[in-house]
């Protein structure tokens, strides 16, 4: 199956795609990689989840990714002795180690790290943002706050920091126990909630030892602030604009979606757009204008993938949210505006021959006309690099390993084929060409341009261009 269009889709798994049947319902609307968030499974029906996925893979002859999504570390409040409690604006309302049932004078949190980190001057914000506070006393055992933004608070509500940078590992117990369970079924990705350092990445990245693509998600100001070391040290990113939105004033997140994707693009490591993508597709067969709109943004930036959440996962329309964020990014990539804001966003390529061959690549391909640029690739790092470059006819991927090709479904415009290794220089070429027919993104009589690294089958070494004939003999 070939899609009609460069940028990916990522649909989240759940009671609304319980089976094999349904989830290939999705794959065949559009969805290239599914998402399967631990906050809401276990790591049994998580490898019920990959053995479907594998399934439906195999029916469909195309690498389909598996994005397992950590839950992270989850900040709440403890109890209150009443059902719910009123917190009026301008009173003082203290958090504490006591782990008695609190009022509407104090309540618990069962985070001694959380209470150490905080300062004066810091907000702290409940229930998704619905109640603002501002730290006016510290000390070791309690914080007093005054209400900026007061209402009704219940029990066990969520609790997010914005100004503080705590002193927790982005890896919970949970954490690693599905961690291990999701590399022991040979998930492609992983990614990691409540990223706040590089270091977060690192710890996760010990574990996986290569075996999965690690993902940052972005979804705190303090990760923002250290993006660049973050982007280094990841695989690659996801904009979660859900928290994003609680910790940092509305008005504020599109231009830091903006500030990590173009970051995420100059550095050629993928980006997903998501959170409340198609958000009324939950209830409704229909978006809003304005949610079709927000979906064509993230394309026109370049993004690698947008992604479904809670439309995929438990909304009444899965197949039509999927089918719905398929037509629009054809429709986009369509528009004549389209390639020039690509191409305005391009970059110059960094100083390594490795990226230099892939902007030639890119560039040849395009002066000529060309029909496909043609990659094999070992370790994916070709890809990465062709797919930078944002090229105007279509990549092809071929890889003779089914983990790597299954990574790159995530991977803006890459289409992956598993195959074996080639022989010989001119056994690539034939095989490039070969593909490229059957594929259907050359005719007989056309041009490919190939992108590949010699000594074949050595991991990084991207250092062959070479122009070839499909149907005919090659040609420098």
């Amino acid at each position: 199956m070939r899609r009609q269009r460069r940028v990916k889709i990522i649909a989240t798994l759940g009671p609304a795609s319980p089976d094999e049947a349904a989830i290939e319902r999705l794959f065949e609307a559009g969805a290239d990689v599914f998402r399967i968030n631990m906050s809401h499974s276990t790591p049994e029906k998580m490898r019920e989840i990959v053995r479907m996925i594998r399934a439906v893979e195999r029916t469909q002859g195309r690498p389909i990714a598996a994005l397992v999504d950590l839950q992270g570390p989850k900040l709440r409040i403890a109890t209150f002795a009443e059902d719910m409690v009123r917190l009026e604006k301008g009173a003082t309302f203290m958090l504490d180690s006591d782990p008695a049932p609190g009022n509407c004078e104090r309540v618990h949190v069962p985070h001694p790290e959380v209470l150490a980190a905080l300062e004066c001057g810091h907000r702290l914000l409940l229930d998704d943002g619905r109640i603002r506070l501002v730290i006016t006393e510290t000390s070791p055992s309690c914080v007093v706050t005054e209400v900026e933004v007061g209402g009704k608070l219940t029990a066990r509500k969520g609790l997010n920091l914005p100004d503080t940078v705590i002193a927790m590992p982005a890896l919970t117990p949970k954490d690693y126990k599905d961690l291990e369970a999701a590399l022991d079924a040979d998930i492609d990705w992983v990614a990691l909630s409540f990223i706040q350092r590089p270091e977060d990445i690192a710890a996760a990245k010990k574990i996986t030892r290569g075996r999965a693509g690690v993902m940052a998600k972005i979804e705190k100001p303090q990760a923002v602030g250290w993006l660049t070391d973050i982007i280094e040290a990841a695989d690659a990113l996801m904009v979660a604009r859900g928290d994003l939105g609680v910790e940092m004033p509305l008005e504020r997140v599109p231009g830091v979606q903006k500030q990590i994707t173009r970051a995420a693009r100059r550095a050629g490591k993928p980006v997903v757009v998501a959170t409340q993508m198609l958000e009324t597709m939950i209830t409704s067969p229909m978006p809003t204008r304005a949610e079709v709109s927000d979906v064509a943004t993230a394309i026109f930036e370049g993004v690698d993938a947008v992604m479904l959440s809670a439309e995929s996962a438990s909304g009444q329309f899965p197949v039509e949210a999927v089918g719905t964020m398929n037509r629009i990014a054809e429709a986009v990539e369509r528009d004549p505006t389209y390639r020039s804001v690509i191409h305005a966003q391009r970059t110059e390529p960094e100083h390594t021959g490795a990226d230099a061959i892939a902007a030639a690549a890119r560039q040849i391909a395009e002066t000529l006309d060309l029909s496909a640029v043609v990659s094999w690739t070992s370790s994916g790092s070709t890809a990465y690099r062709v797919a930078r470059e944002r090229p105007d006819m279509s990549i092809v991927v071929i890889s003779p390993k089914a983990e790597i090709a299954r990574r790159l479904a995530l991977v803006w415009g890459v289409h992956c084929v598993v195959g074996d290794e080639a022989q010989d220089q001119d056994d690539m070429v034939d095989r490039a060409c070969r593909t490229a027919f059957a594929e259907g993104f050359a005719r007989a009589g056309d041009r490919i341009i190939i992108v590949a690294g010699l000594p074949l089958g050595m991991p990084g070494a991207t250092n062959m261009v070479q122009i070839a004939y499909v149907g005919g003999e090659s040609a420098l």
